[in-house]
């Protein structure tokens, strides 16, 4: 999915939800952060998931993240609901497919709100909510061999 606007700089004043992606490249930091400034946010929290070396007591060399093709819709409609829960001034969430290694960004989301306290909730809400909700899946690859398929992000 695109940027919502086609020139960076330029955003709807009234268009909360700023950045929302699912790409098969690697993820930028940077571009979430300056998607969700705001002159009228005085708190920014930004998540960033990244690839780690272990789950559940065992060694991961590598993972694979694959999506529904609902995902992007689904992203949407979380998305939305944090902006109509939370006093959002903007948000952004990318998330990324296709084969990772250790250390690679999976997932970085970022809101700012008017307050710290309701910058860091929206941002809780929008990560665990596109953990639950929507539909990508991890194959994660042990040291030992085994695999696994686990639910959404």
């Amino acid at each position: 999915m695109a940027p919502l606007h086609d020139h960076p700089g330029e955003r709807a004043a009234d268009e909360p939800i700023r950045l929302l992606a699912i790409r098969d490249t690697p993820l930028s930091l940077d571009e979430v952060f300056q998607a969700v400034g705001d002159d009228a946010a005085g708190g920014t929290a930004l998540f960033v998931g990244t690839v780690r070396n272990h789950d559940g007591g065992a060694d991961v060399d590598a993972l694979g993240y694959s999506g529904h093709p609902t995902a992007e819709a689904e992203l949407r409609r979380v998305a939305e609901k944090v902006v109509a829960d939370f006093p959002v001034r903007a948000l952004a969430a990318v998330h990324r497919v296709g084969d990772l290694v250790v250390g690679d960004l999976a997932v970085v989301v970022a809101v700012s709100c008017p307050h710290r306290a309701e910058a860091f909730a929206a941002c809780r809400r929008l990560i665990d909510d596109l953990k639950h909700e929507v539909p990508i899946w991890k194959h994660q690859r042990f040291s030992d061999g085994t695999e696994e398929w686990v639910g959404s992000c």
